[in-house]
């Protein structure tokens, strides 16, 4: 099956082309000019617009913390390192997220892990996320929202462009980009960067040391255009998963737990592990290829193909040998059936696949046909290391291996009568995954195989007149759970959900932008967090049979002069599970309307930017989170607080020559909020993810 992918792909088109485009200015992709139109609740964002005055180090997840119906957390506090994101309370496991179109989620976890390519908004020119279900696209199904994360073109002219940033926690990053404009023949362009972030993090020894690098060959002659792409990423974190209990909470925030090495009696910490870390690479590589055939017909296809390994390390004290395999030591003539390991669990993955994108334009009718097919390798073992007994040395002790076949295809078309535009959608995915234990040992890994066929509709219209426009749809969408609910449930089923948007946007003068909209996501087996999570910090899920997620958004724009500047939005939400069973099988109650874990009912985001002087730019930045719950049984010993975070940030740009400077300032959570936006439940005690005070970061781009 594995060469029969690899067929397809050196026998396929290869190709996601764009518009001819400087990289200094927006490049629009044909897709997006068709998601434009689509009547989904969906937001378009220019990076360097948005996101540029804040990129200055932090992880994507953080730097999108203030769109809307957005909670962002960070395992060390600073947003440097494993950092991850929800939306409308849907983690970004439940999440469709692409780079180019190109799936990005895990084919087995399905979570999506930006620390293996950090500083991607550095080589970012647009974001498009929509909100619910959306329209459809490659990839795993949306049930909060999908993210596609459009990279930047190669620029027309030469230039060279370096950025320095360095503040608190011992946080640095440096990033260095060249674009060699247009060469042979004005027939071809490229780009390349570097970038190295290093962290000492809020958490204690929440170290990150992260590097990535990106490079774009592109090839453009009449009505074709070819495009390579190489991006990618290593990363080496000390490990912040564990999160903190409530004493230790109140009294020491910055508090580790991970790597503690105990005494003989396992009363007092006597040391820490050094190397307990997570250290992992990822390089992916995209061949895009675009062709027009005439004015009616044009092709977009794009292989791809993505590397990755990498092991997380744990010192084990006082473990059993038979648990890793190995069998007892005779040492002075006694038998050792314990003693410390020093474990490592490998994941070593290929995944790889070609995306086709056809589009047709018929006048008042547009069409857009995609067809999928990716395969995922991967190869989980577990080796083990003696301290005290070296003859004990990188001893596998467990293997098993996962191959996840997808293919999909969809049919989507808008069809314009006058002011009226009828939008129709229809998608098919079918999805074989077959685990396989290669090597027992440790109760790692399962031997399983599961097949779905998914059929998934969406329908709508919208309204549009000069000053804006109005829209309502209806989605079905389905999605597979991932590898950690089958091996925890192998009766975990697939989820279902119907979702409805109603919206409108509409710019009531040139100053003053409104947009809105209400939703109801009704779910059938919704996958909710259970408040626990794995070893490496993976939240486990569940099915709760019947579930739904309703609510309102705002987004408002006023600028009522050249100097300042208004933008705001809030999400009020319900999200409740309709009947929840508590406690085990011999005694439990239903519980009816429970709230669902981390799904906040108010987020609230105001920033006011003020220009006071040429070229000056001063904004201020407010957040605030309602109360979340941390399982679904609304107790309030396991809960996170509401909050209110607030951050500053001042950039000033100039020329001298021909060399264009920014300096760019950021304090962080400038009035000193403790906070904590992250938890979970072990037994039945809560466990916290505390968030850094108040904390700067200070950086410098130079373009040349």
């Amino acid at each position: 099956m594995k060469g029969f992918f690899m067929c397809a792909l050196l026998a396929g088109p290869f190709y996601f082309s764009q518009y001819s485009k400087d990289s200094l200015r927006e490049r629009e992709l044909q897709e997006i000019t068709f998601t434009k139109r689509t009547p989904v609740t969906k937001e378009i964002i220019s990076v360097d617009k948005r996101l540029g005055y804040k990129n200055l180090g932090q992880d994507l997840p953080i730097l999108l913390k203030n769109e809307v119906a957005t909670v962002s957390t960070s395992d060390a506090g600073n947003g440097v390192g494993y950092t991850g994101f929800r939306i409308r309370g849907i983690a970004n496991t439940s999440m469709n997220v692409m780079l180019n179109g190109v799936p990005y989620n895990d084919s087995e976890s399905q979570g999506t892990f930006f620390v293996d390519v950090p500083d991607l908004t550095s080589s970012a020119s647009q974001l498009v996320i929509q909100r619910g279900v959306g329209s459809s696209s490659n990839g795993v199904s949306a049930f909060g929202a999908s993210v596609n994360i459009l990279t930047k073109d190669p620029s027309l002219t030469p230039y060279a462009q370096a950025d320095i940033s360095f503040g608190s926690f011992n946080t640095r990053k440096f990033s260095a980009e060249v674009g060699s404009g247009l060469f042979a023949n004005k027939k071809m362009s490229a780009f390349a960067r570097i970038s190295k972030i290093d962290s000492d993090g809020y958490i204690q020894r929440g170290k990150s040391d992260l590097l990535s690098y990106m490079f774009t060959l592109q090839y453009a002659y009449e009505n074709t255009k070819l495009k390579l792409m190489a991006f990618g990423g290593k990363e080496r974190t000390y490990q912040s998963w564990k999160g903190i209990d409530e004493a230790t909470l109140a009294r020491d925030r910055t508090y580790n737990y991970s790597g503690a090495i105990y005494d003989s009696n396992f009363e007092n910490i006597v040391a820490f592990h050094p190397d307990e870390v997570d250290n992992y690479k990822q390089n992916h590589f995209h061949l895009y290829l675009s062709h027009k055939f005439n004015d009616i017909w044009k092709l977009e296809s794009t292989a791809h193909y993505t590397f990755g390994k990498g092991y997380y390390e744990n010192y084990k004290q006082d473990s059993k040998l038979t648990k890793y395999n190995l069998q007892p030591r005779i040492i002075n003539g006694a038998a050792v059936t314990r003693t410390d390991l020093i474990r490592r669990k490998w994941l070593d993955n290929d995944f790889y696949g070609i995306v086709n994108n056809l589009f047709g334009n018929f006048g008042d009718t547009q069409l857009h046909i995609g067809l999928v097919a990716n395969q995922y390798y991967g190869r989980h073992f577990g080796e083990v290391s003696g301290v005290q007994i070296t003859d004990i040395k990188d001893y596998e002790y467990y293997r098993n291996r996962s191959v996840k076949n997808e293919v999909a295809a969809f049919a989507k078309a808008i069809h314009k009568m006058g002011a009226w535009e009828l939008f129709g959608d229809l998608q098919g995915r079918k999805i074989n995954y077959d685990a396989k234990i290669v090597r027992p040992g440790a109760d790692e890994g399962f031997n399983h195989k599961s097949e779905w066929t998914f059929f998934n509709p969406k329908a709508g219209v919208s309204y549009r007149w000069t000053a804006g426009n109005a829209y309502a749809s209806v989605a079905i969408a389905h999605r597979e759970p991932s590898r950690e609910e089958l091996i925890a449930n192998e009766s975990t089923l697939s989820e279902k959900l119907t979702d409805t948007e109603i919206g409108f946007e509409h710019s009531l003068t040139e100053k003053f932008n409104l947009g809105a909209n209400v939703y109801y996501m009704k779910y059938k087996n919704q996958l909710v967090y259970s408040g626990v999570i794995s070893e490496i910090g993976e939240f486990i899920r569940m099915n709760v049979p019947d579930s739904y997620r309703a609510g309102l958004e705002f987004m408002l724009r006023y600028k009522p002069s050249p100097y300042i500047n208004f933008t705001a939005n809030a999400a009020f939400s319900q999200n409740k599970i309709k009947e929840l069973q508590v406690g085990s099988k011999d005694t439990f109650i239903i519980k009816k309307d429970m709230y669902i874990s981390y799904s906040p009912t108010s987020i609230l985001n105001l920033r006011i930017e003020v220009l006071p002087v040429e070229h000056l730019s001063l904004g201020i930045q407010n957040q605030y989170i309602s109360k979340q719950y941390l399982d679904n049984t609304m107790t309030d010993k396991l809960s996170l607080p509401a909050y209110i975070v607030s951050d500053f940030n001042a950039t000033y740009d100039f020329k001298i020559r021909k060399t264009q400077i920014k300096i760019s300032a950021l304090v962080n959570n400038m009035f000193n909020e403790m906070y904590v936006n992250n938890g979970y439940v072990y037994g039945d005690s809560p466990y916290f993810f505390p968030q850094a005070g108040r904390n700067f970061m200070l950086g410098t781009s130079l373009r040349f």
